[in-house]
């Protein structure tokens, strides 16, 4: 049946005329990425895409932010089937479970219909893997967006960051781990708007509004052409080494002890520990 998916665990979808609306929904987590999601997200992109009467697909997330990244809780302080420090590292296994997050993350780059991404609080780590993949972003001016795990242990696996806002601008941020408010992000052009928090809704449902308006054939050829130029660029190529790197990132000597910082003593001090040397603690964002 059109308009509902069945069984979902970490986002609610939901139609509401010509708009396919997903809502991260882990709440209590901050809307952590866990192996579900990615898979869910993708079950949610190809209902919409399915729906001829859906224009327009909106991703948003419940809670104090958009997402915070891969739910550390899993990841750093639990075994996964590719993070398991008792055992040796098998790249392969890493490789397939990673390149399958990115598949599902890229479903919205894929999807026929466009992606407006709603951002509220905080959109950092794993999250930007999401927004970033969606086709406009409309970020609350007093939000955050940024990728700090470039500091230590991670790497963007969907790697999108230098489409999005060049290499200069890019490696402005993935050398630091620094984040942007929502207002610097529009200054950036990675956002194309950064209204106040309390209007940020209002602005989304006009922007959605106005997409909606147009044929959805008209959309679906946009979009394929849009998306083309950032195939020409060689983007596959770049997210196989994002991808790669994000491995082994968090299996170099200073990814293994962070690990084992976050498996000790909790995510949060270890986050602490790696944003403290910058000066923000995780929480401030670039005002360079």
């Amino acid at each position: 049946m059109l308009g509902r998916v069945r069984g979902l665990e970490t986002m609610a979808y939901e139609t509401t005329g010509p708009v396919a609306r997903i809502t991260l929904d882990r709440p209590a987590r901050g809307n952590g990425i866990t192996l579900a999601m990615p898979r869910e997200l993708a079950r949610c992109v190809e209902e919409a895409d399915a729906d001829p009467s859906v224009h327009v697909i909106c991703l948003s997330g419940r809670g104090t932010g958009f997402c915070g990244g891969y739910d550390l809780a899993e990841y750093a302080e639990g075994a996964m089937p590719n993070h398991d420090p008792s055992r040796p590292w098998d790249p392969a296994i890493d490789w397939h479970v990673m390149s399958r997050n990115v598949r599902g993350f890229m479903s919205l780059f894929h999807a026929d219909k466009p992606v407006v991404c709603k951002v509220h609080g905080y959109c950092v780590a794993g999250g930007t893997d999401m927004a970033l993949c969606s086709d406009l972003l409309v970020i609350a001016a007093d939000a955050k967006i940024g990728y700090p795990p470039a500091r230590v242990w991670g790497s963007p696996t969907t790697a999108v960051w230098a489409h999005r806002i060049g290499v200069q601008r890019a490696a402005r941020l993935l050398f630091t781990g620094d984040s942007l408010s929502g207002e610097e992000a529009a200054a950036w052009g990675l956002a194309v708007e950064a209204p106040p928090a309390p209007e940020l809704d209002e602005r989304v449902e006009v922007l959605l509004e106005r997409i909606a308006r147009v044929p959805v054939n008209q959309l679906v050829m946009m979009k394929l052409l849009l998306n083309g130029t950032l195939m020409s660029q060689g983007l596959h190529a770049t997210q196989v080494l994002g991808t790669v790197f994000d491995g082994l990132a968090r299996h170099t000597p200073e990814g293994f002890s962070w690990a084992g910082i976050a498996a000790s003593e909790g995510f949060r001090t270890a986050v602490r520990a790696r944003d403290e040397p910058f000066g923000d603690a995780g929480t401030s964002t670039f005002k360079g």
